[in-house]
């Protein structure tokens, strides 16, 4: 039995005892400690918790070193507390690749636009947010440390663009012990370590509404956020089994939201697998098409505004769709699944399970009731998202032979 170590700290001196404590079990675990975790994936982990509550961090990476602010929640206040902080360097915008174009710039990666001195929050939000903005700006392409900014703030669920200033060599800020720091590498890693860290938290037998029981298991990644497979009746895993996988949508699947077919597809797919005998719903928390909540109402304020969903999403910065399906792949082999149908309009779902080594056999359709509160999302997500519909098309064909 090895030995067990007791230290008894002086006074103020409990951080060096902690620090050799987490030293000892990364050396016990080949440099990855179970307890603590890898340093990087500390620092991300940390780092999205900062941009949560809208403070900043800083992230190194590509020989930069920045201080980051996300531009989510912020407020004249907080920009002149972080003008202040960072100066005499003033601060820089960085927006997406999408965000540029939007804005009428040419770029593939993100951009850095300058700030001039005395720019005020308006201004910064319309840079970020405004579908026309009315004034010419210029940007420069950005590096490591600034392109790992926008997947965390991405992370994050917020606005995509962050407010950032080089602090290289500034020892006063480097030296702030309570500013976290973040790895460029990191991040970049950090999506599929949070796949590979899911672990089955807890299960429990469901009667539903139609007298068919479900078997709910509830999945935990190491950032705490949580997905759901829903086992419905009895599949045989052994055999291809029907998969649904459902994005969460709160106004669709609870309100009963007619402005999108998610709510419908869900009923449709629990029928469907109720009539085969058994099957599974992924139930991701993917809201948006990975854009959170928050986000999804921006871009419904934008439809509003006459633009579509696709143009919606990439005016303020995002990518068409930034789900990632690996997450889902991954539930599906720790549940034994391996071969599946997936009941789906979306190939970009049976592209996203392939590739992460699941067997598709088969795709059985959803096609949901058209209304005139979807009409235009559903022909959009048809023609330009290249989702396999066909009555909106047949619909919007009809429209114009009547009107003609």
């Amino acid at each position: 039995m090895g030995a067990v170590v007791f230290y008894i700290a002086a006074p103020g001196s409990i951080p060096s005892v902690v620090q050799e404590i987490r030293f000892m079990t990364a050396v016990k675990n080949n440099g990855v400690s179970t307890l603590f975790g890898t340093r990087g994936h500390t620092g991300v982990h940390r780092g999205v918790a900062e941009f949560h509550a809208g403070g900043p961090v800083l992230i190194t990476g590509g020989g930069e070193t920045l201080l980051a602010l996300p531009v989510e929640g912020l407020d004249a206040r907080r920009l002149a507390e972080f003008t202040n902080f960072c100066a005499p360097v003033l601060p820089q915008l960085v927006i997406t690749a999408r965000r540029a174009f939007a804005l009428g710039l040419g770029a593939t990666t993100p951009v850095a636009l300058p700030l001039p001195r005395g720019t005020d929050v308006d201004v910064i939000l319309s840079l970020v947010a405004d579908a026309k903005i009315d004034r010419s700006v210029d940007a420069k392409a950005v590096g490591a440390a600034a392109t790992a900014a926008i997947q965390l703030v991405k992370l994050s669920q917020g606005l995509p663009a962050v407010l950032t200033a080089d602090v290289a060599g500034r020892d006063a800020i480097l030296s702030a012990t309570d500013i976290v720091t973040v790895e460029a590498e990191a991040v970049a890693r950090f999506r599929d370590e949070i796949i590979q860290s899911l672990t089955i938290a807890n299960k429990a037998s469901v009667p539903l509404k139609s007298g068919q029981r479900a078997c709910f298991y509830v999945f935990r990644d190491a950032m705490g956020g949580s997905q759901v497979a829903v086992v419905v009746g009895a599949p045989d895993f052994s055999e291809p089994v029907l998969v649904r996988l459902h994005s969460a949508c709160l106004t669709g699947d609870v309100f009963g939201s007619r402005r999108c077919d998610c709510g419908d597809q869900l009923k449709l797919a629990l029928t469907q697998l109720e009539e085969a005998g058994g099957g599974v719903v992924l139930y991701l928390a993917q809201e948006g098409r990975g854009l959170g909540l928050s986000n999804k109402m921006r871009t419904y304020q934008m439809q509003d505004d006459g633009l579509d969903t696709v143009d919606a999403n990439t005016t303020l910065g995002f990518d068409d769709d930034e789900r990632d399906y690996g997450i889902a792949a991954r539930m599906l082999q720790m549940l034994d699944c391996k071969r599946v149908i997936l009941l789906t309009n979306n190939p970009a779902k049976l592209e996203g399970l392939a590739k992460s080594g699941i067997e598709i056999t088969g795709r059985m359709p959803l096609e949901a009731p058209i209304n005139s509160h979807n009409h235009r999302y559903l022909t959009a997500k048809a023609t330009r998202a290249g989702h396999l519909l066909n009555h909106p098309l047949a619909e919007s064909s009809k429209r114009d032979r009547v009107t003609t």
